[in-house]
């Protein structure tokens, strides 16, 4: 049975949306992560852009098999209070927009592990909703917005939900924003018509400007 998408705790005003990855988006996970993998004597070789194949023993550098990674990555998560920290100037960043637009946090988890990470963000300052979900953001963020006619931003590392969401929700400005880690460097490239934030400073421009040129009239 799949899980069941709970967005009732969702309220959005009449004002422009921007639903952001949390993962290498908003807060740190690749840097953490083999930080945590180490402590177990674990550790991440970023030969491709995946991590089952690529995390290996220390010890006996054999690669652990897919459900051992997933029970490692599901280990980060019930920790993540004790090591994820946020980017350079994303809490004030999104802060500042909070006051001309709607934010929904939309981070790739399962949903178990949702209070963890809503008790981290609270603490950050950073308390807009969450919504915990391991189905393809596209048509998530289609029920999100659903036919509006008001601007809609979506931000995220990875390049399949970036896909997803300009599949289902094509009038949105998509924004590929990524740390520069070594595992990231091996990542899918973004299509040509989808715009890089370098940083937050640097989102944020692009999503008022993106803002001005999709206002309604007055």
């Amino acid at each position: 049975m799949g899980e069941i998408l709970d967005l009732s705790h969702v309220r959005l005003s009449d004002r422009p949306l921007i639903v952001c990855d949390v993962d290498d988006v908003v807060l740190h996970f690749a840097a953490p992560f083999q930080d945590f993998l180490r402590g177990g004597g674990h550790e991440l070789i970023p030969r491709s852009f995946r991590l089952t194949g690529n995390i290996v023993s220390i010890e006996t550098q054999v690669a652990l098999e897919h459900q051992d990674v997933r029970q490692l990555i599901e280990a980060f998560f019930e920790a993540q209070e004790s090591h994820q920290v946020p980017f350079e100037q994303v809490v004030d960043t999104l802060c500042s927009l909070s006051g001309e637009a709607d934010i929904v946090f939309l981070t790739a988890m399962p949903p178990r592990f949702r209070e963890q990470r809503r008790r981290l963000l609270d603490r950050l300052g950073l308390e807009f909703p969450l919504v915990a979900s391991e189905e393809a953001k596209g048509p998530i963020l289609r029920k999100l917005h659903g036919t509006r006619p008001l601007p809609c931003v979506f931000i995220d590392d990875m390049v399949h939900n970036l896909q997803s969401v300009q599949d289902h929700v094509p009038e949105c400005l998509i924004l590929h924003m990524m740390p520069d880690s070594a595992l990231h460097m091996l990542a899918p490239k973004a299509a040509d018509d989808v715009a890089r934030a370098l940083d937050w400073p640097h989102a944020a421009e692009l999503i008022r400007t993106h803002f001005r040129q999709n206002a309604r009239p007055a």
